[in-house]
């Protein structure tokens, strides 16, 4: 075996899935300052998000015996699955952005194979434009079956996410990144039944924490809010406040506050709401519990009526009658005078 073939067989180191492509790192003593403002941003257009190449995608199966192998093969569609999460990232991420904007991901490659966890995203070593995507059988396994399906496709918009987001070179916190991940999977319609809004943690806890962070900026600062956020990492390390004042006009602590109040307050309304319903129940329950003893008591007051209800002539009988005297003929003698 040639040395090329042993180090192309060589598996890259892996890294974090919150880390995506940073094409390159800027050059401290570089006279050249990446340019760090906002793509403009063209007319709307409502087709397919294309980038400047397609990329290749690739499907690696390393145990074909395995439940999770099998299960993945019943339920997905490989290339359709790859593809529908790359239009969905691109769509969601740089929508009425110029094409230059979005990272030259060259190939993607879905690996599925026996390991810890669920699923992690790496670039090559030699080419951090080609990525891979290393999803658990395992996980696939633990999934009740009537979800297995979302839930993969779930997990593999995640980390499609991961092949074309902006880190600010991989100095963005990595709740963001994978904040950013969630929050593309949400818009895609695959949060899981376990998802909810924390108000327990802070704002860059990530994953659905920070996606629902995200979808509450993205109602309050306008529905391109997280493309700018992602558009502010992108050719430069990360500012908070270049990314967070520039798109939302407030620091990330205060807009972490707002939402909180939000979603503190929405809970309080439901449980107040809920609280009142339960109210109303137990009213109505007892006014038609009174409701049934008025009725009962009427109902016995009235039998006691007609027992003392007296009795018409002809209801009576011949003992009653008499008992009352009635209209008696008392015969004449013969002979009597008056």
């Amino acid at each position: 075996m040639s040395s090329a073939s042993a180090s192309n067989d060589a598996l890259p180191p892996p890294q974090s899935s919150a880390l995506p492509p940073s094409h390159g790192t800027p050059n401290a003593n570089s006279r050249d300052t990446p340019d760090c403002s906002p793509s403009e941003l063209p007319s709307s257009d409502t087709s397919k998000v294309l980038p400047q190449r397609k990329p290749l995608l690739r499907l690696e199966l390393r145990d074909l015996s395995s439940d999770g192998s099998r299960a993945f093969l019943r339920l997905i569609h490989a290339s359709h699955a790859l593809q529908d999460a790359v239009d969905a990232v691109l769509r969601y991420l740089y929508k009425d952005m110029h094409a230059s904007s979005i990272p030259p991901t060259r190939s993607i490659t879905l690996v599925i194979r026996d390991l810890e966890g669920v699923a992690y995203t790496t670039g090559l070593e030699l080419d951090d434009d080609h990525k891979e995507i290393h999803f658990s059988t395992q996980h696939i396994m633990r999934i009740p079956e009537s979800q297995q399906k979302e839930e993969t496709l779930g997990v593999i918009v995640h980390e499609m996410v991961h092949c074309w987001q902006h880190s600010g070179f991989g100095t963005a916190p990595v709740g963001l990144t994978e904040g950013v991940a969630d929050w593309v999977r949400l818009k895609a319609g695959y949060a899981p039944p376990h998802w909810k809004q924390h108000t327990d943690c802070d704002w860059d806890a990530g994953y659905e924490r920070t996606g629902y962070f995200l979808e509450y900026l993205e109602k309050e600062h306008g529905a391109d809010v997280v493309r700018r956020i992602n558009d502010a990492m992108r050719g430069c390390n990360y500012d908070a406040d270049k990314v967070w004042k520039g798109c939302c006009g407030k620091g990330v602590e205060e807009l972490w506050k707002e939402y909180k109040k939000s979603v503190d307050t929405a809970k309080s309304e439901v449980s107040g709401q809920e609280k009142s319903d339960d109210k109303t129940e137990e009213t109505s329950e007892g006014e038609a519990e009174e409701k049934s003893e008025d009725k009962t008591q009427e109902e016995d007051k009235d039998a006691s009526e007609v027992q003392q209800l007296p009795l018409y002539e002809e209801d009576k009988t011949p003992r009653e009658k008499a008992r009352r005297g009635g209209n008696m003929h008392v015969p004449i003698r013969p002979g009597a005078s008056s």
